[in-house]
């Protein structure tokens, strides 16, 4: 069982789909927001979470703040289930500005309209690097200028390539078998998250 961890709607009890994703744990959102929040990077943002699979992480941005999200999830079962929990976290208090999309992420980022200030992406372990990489270079011009990206992935797998997409490495973080990678723009403020944190 997930919950919203933090916010309007702390406590929330999503649903997660029974096969072909991989949530996020608790541990890992809880350490993972709390940085975001010590940066002021939540409040007003605009969110975009890709390879959604519940939504729990574009829907904990919404409940602790966030202006707007994007939640971009491929699997028709699984884009019902984020469906039914952006109502679930718009009825326990957040607001009700999660925008669900049933198509590739490729698909939407070449024809999606930023600014986005906040991107999570957490795709399915087995994803190659190139399509990742494919992935932040059509996502590298939708960004803000202060933007943070923050990529999940498995511990065992190569860094996302950042530099090949404009972006920089911020910051690594890993917590057992899954690591996070913070990236930000070239010439973004450097006063984010620490990268020693």
């Amino acid at each position: 069982m997930t919950r919203i961890i933090a916010g309007k709607a702390r406590g929330a009890r999503l649903d997660v789909p029974g096969s072909g994703t991989r949530p996020t744990s608790d541990r890992v959102r809880e350490s993972l927001f709390g940085t975001l929040e010590s940066a002021d990077a939540i409040i007003g943002a605009r969110v975009l979470d890709l390879y959604a699979g519940s939504g729990a992480l574009g829907l904990e941005a919404l409940s602790r703040g966030a202006a707007a999200v994007d939640l971009v999830e491929r699997g028709r079962p699984a884009a019902a289930i984020v469906r039914r929990n952006a109502a679930i976290v718009a009825k326990a208090g957040a607001p009700s500005t999660a925008r669900v999309h049933e198509v590739a992420v490729r698909s939407f980022l070449q024809r999606a309209i930023g600014p986005y200030d906040l991107v999570f992406s957490d795709p399915p372990y087995d994803l190659d690097d190139d399509a990742i990489s494919g992935d932040l270079r059509v996502l590298a011009p939708l960004l803000s200028a202060d933007a943070l990206v923050i990529v999940e992935r498995a511990r065992r797998s190569s860094p996302p390539d950042f530099e090949a997409a404009g972006l920089r490495l911020l910051r690594e973080k890993g917590y057992g078998d899954t690591t996070l990678w913070w990236g930000e723009p070239h010439g973004a403020d450097q006063a984010g998250p620490d990268a020693s944190v």
